[in-house]
C-alpha cells in the first residue's frame, strides 16, 4: 500500500479532534450556521471558529453565504474527502484480509 496522499493526511488530522468529529456528524444531517454548531457542542464562538477553519482547510467543510445576508455563514459537509478516506480504509482492510488469510494458510499447512 502506498503512502497516504497529503489530502488524506489533512482529513485524518482534522478528524483527530472529537469536537471536529461532532461538527462533521452534525453537518452530515444538514448545513448549519457557526453559532448553531457552537451551541450544539457547548463551545465558545472563538473555539468553534478555530475548528471550522481547520475543517475548511482540510476540505471537509465548505462555507457559503445566503443571498439575503452576506454576513451569515452557512457551513456544509463536502463528501469528497470522506470518499478518499473510505477508499484508503477499504484498501487497508483488503491488505489486512490478505495477510491474515496467508497467515492462516501458513499455520494450517504447518499443523
Amino acid at each position: 500500500m502506498s503512502a497516504a496522499p497529503a489530502h488524506l493526511d489533512r482529513t485524518l488530522a482534522a478528524l483527530a479532534d472529537p469536537n471536529r468529529r461532532q461538527v462533521v456528524d452534525l453537518l452530515a444531517q444538514r448545513p448549519r450556521q457557526a453559532g448553531e454548531l457552537a451551541r450544539e457542542l457547548g463551545l465558545a464562538p472563538p473555539a468553534m471558529s478555530r475548528h471550522l477553519r481547520t475543517l475548511r482547510e482540510s476540505g471537509l467543510v465548505e462555507e457559503s453565504h445566503p443571498e439575503f445576508d452576506a454576513r451569515v455563514r452557512i457551513y456544509a459537509l463536502r463528501p469528497q474527502p470522506m470518499v478518499h478516506l473510505l477508499r484508503w480504509l477499504e484498501e487497508s482492510e483488503r491488505l489486512w484480509t490478505e495477510q491474515l488469510a496467508a497467515f492462516k494458510a501458513h499455520v494450517e499447512r504447518d499443523a
